[in-house]
């Protein structure tokens, strides 16, 4: 308490104590906030502490062997995806779509380990990406009304425009990631930024799930409820089930499921239904096996002499934007289900640097799509509590001795869609989730970031749901002007939601009160992962390989 009374002036000198309107006031009690007494309170954690294996920790070589199996079969649902969506409308042949899945298969499984090894060298699959779609689509459209002497030339001629403008565009992922431009543009996210894009990482992914299981309801519908008990529930039973379930339950399923459609075709089920039905949901209707070689390797130009056309490159450069775009934000969703800490600026730069060598690398060798992050394997990450950077460089086995011996490889790629769009829709709901996680380390209570956070979502999937909503079949979105590469620019960057999400969220977070709020956004707890040497343990996770970083130029690390 402080003295007060009748002393004098003396008494106060002599005791050196200061005069009473000096005097020191007591700090007044806080208020406990509502509701603090009711139960535990958990305070923010920079990485989960609930994975089994997190980036450096490795499980036996046979369950990795198999976990890797897994992230293959995850990753080639999306694969397929794109290959039955475009190639028919080049003029594709059945056997046209099984070399492009295996050049694609090829592609992704030489990315994902270049990315492993001097990328970010995280745990993350690199897949085909649906961002360069609406340019592959505006390509094939812009060529239908050439003269060819059969489809199969259309197709090819098709694949060499493809080639040319993946070829030229790639120089701007190159440029972005090597200049250190991208990660100087990271330095503007905060925690704030983070939850919205990438929360519609996964979010934004909707149409892929239950749309695409609802075209045989029959084996989608007993798949997503059999992969939930198993996974989920069964786990619980003994012990000893535990593990296995958590971490090959979807395999299992996966197995039994497409047992049940191949019984269902067998018995003549779907002898007499519509054929958008025979297609989603027979076992023997993608003739990928009949068709694919037994040994075949992609190799560079197999489709011939790249075609090069300004107008195809303009629409593509926008694909590169958005993939580099989509890519960090799954790379910050990966780290957390991984065990790492966040990714620094430059390892986000040197990572995007590297993916568009691997775009130029496909465009090479005649992918018909680019690549980035594949965000069902990261949440795979989740599903089974392995975020181990082995068990993917492990996958990538399997994706380059699939590519190259077809038969076996289009044996798995003939699994149903909406099989795969089942899996999708837990897997795409983890990483949604784990976007949601960031705000721990932000004022979740600050009415500032509540309106940044709620417009940036909102708006990230809003205005590409309107963007895909009035893009015709041939690819062509609401902008519509005289400059058609324009129009291909604006409609790929508005038609991706974490691009949209990104831009909406960067540019109200930093204008803002946005120095009055450096605390509330969570700018404290981010900084030090961004720089080079702002946290201990960036080392740990993200440095090169051996010592090869002694033999490459600082600004490259």
């Amino acid at each position: 308490m402080v003295e007060t009374g009748n002393h004098d002036h003396h008494h106060q000198q002599h005791n050196h104590q200061p005069p009473p309107s000096q005097a020191a006031v007591p700090p007044r009690s806080v208020a406990a906030p509502l509701g603090s007494a009711r139960g535990p309170f958990f305070p923010p954690a920079e990485q989960l502490l609930q994975l089994n294996y997190c980036i450096h920790s490795n499980p036996s070589w046979v369950q990795t062997a198999v976990l890797g199996f897994q992230h293959y079969i995850v990753m080639l649902g999306t694969t397929v995806m794109v290959a039955t969506l475009l190639v028919p409308r080049m003029g594709g042949s059945p056997g046209d779509k099984a070399r492009v899945i295996q050049s694609l298969l090829f592609m992704s499984g030489v990315n994902t380990l270049l990315q492993t090894w001097f990328g970010t060298r995280l745990p993350t699959v690199m897949g085909p990406s649906f961002a360069y779609v609406v340019s592959v689509l505006a390509v094939i459209n812009d060529l239908s009304d050439g003269t060819f002497d059969s489809e199969h030339q259309r197709f090819s001629h098709t694949m060499r425009a493809i080639q040319g403008s993946l070829i030229v565009s790639s120089f701007i992922n190159i440029i972005l990631g090597y200049s250190n431009a991208w990660g100087k543009l990271t330095r503007f996210i905060s925690p704030v930024v983070l939850v919205p894009s990438v929360c519609v990482v996964g979010l934004g992914l909707f149409a892929r799930g239950f749309p695409q299981l609802a075209n045989c309801v029959q084996i989608g519908l007993p798949m997503l409820i059999l992969l939930v008990v198993a996974q989920q529930y069964l786990q619980h039973i003994h012990p000893v089930a535990r593990p296995m379930l958590e971490r090959f339950a979807l395999l299992v399923c996966i197995a039994i499921i497409w047992s049940f459609a191949a019984i269902l075709t067998v018995a003549g089920a779907y002898n007499n239904v519509k054929q958008q039905t025979k297609l989603s949901c027979r076992t023997d209707r993608s003739y990928l096996i009949s068709s694919a070689s037994w040994i075949k390797i992609p190799y560079p130009f197999q489709w011939g002499t790249p075609i090069f056309r300004a107008s195809h490159v303009f629409g593509m450069m926008g694909a590169a934007l958005v993939s580099s775009a989509e890519s960090t934000a799954t790379f910050y969703a990966t780290a957390r289900l991984a065990g790492a800490t966040s990714p620094p600026a430059h390892v986000i730069s040197r990572s995007i640097g590297l993916q568009g060598i691997g775009q130029l690398l496909q465009g090479i060798f005649g992918s018909v799509v680019g690549t980035a992050a594949a965000v069902e394997n990261v949440g795979l990450l989740g599903l089974t509590r392995v975020g181990s950077r082995r068990v993917v460089q492990i996958s990538t086995a399997f994706m380059i001795f699939f590519s190259i011996f077809g038969k076996f490889g289009a044996f798995f790629a003939s699994i149903p869609l909406p099989i795969f769009a089942a899996i999708y829709c837990i897997l795409y709901g983890i990483v949604a989730a784990i976007g949601i996680s960031f705000i721990q380390f932000a004022n979740n209570n600050s009415m500032r970031n509540i309106y940044v956070l709620g417009v940036s979502l909102f708006l990230g999937i809003s205005i590409p749901q309107y963007f895909i909503m009035n893009t015709d079949a041939s690819g062509h979105g609401p902008v519509k002007t005289n400059g058609g590469w324009f129009n291909d620019i604006l409609n790929t960057i508005f038609s991706s939601p974490p691009t949209v999400a990104l831009i909406v969220g960067t540019i109200l977070d930093n204008t803002l009160e946005a120095r009055h709020s450096v605390d509330d956004r969570g700018i404290p707890w981010l900084v030090p992962f961004q720089r080079r040497k702002g946290d201990s343990r960036n080392d740990e996770f993200y440095s090169y390989p051996l010592r090869i970083s002694e033999y490459i130029p600082t600004r490259f690390l």
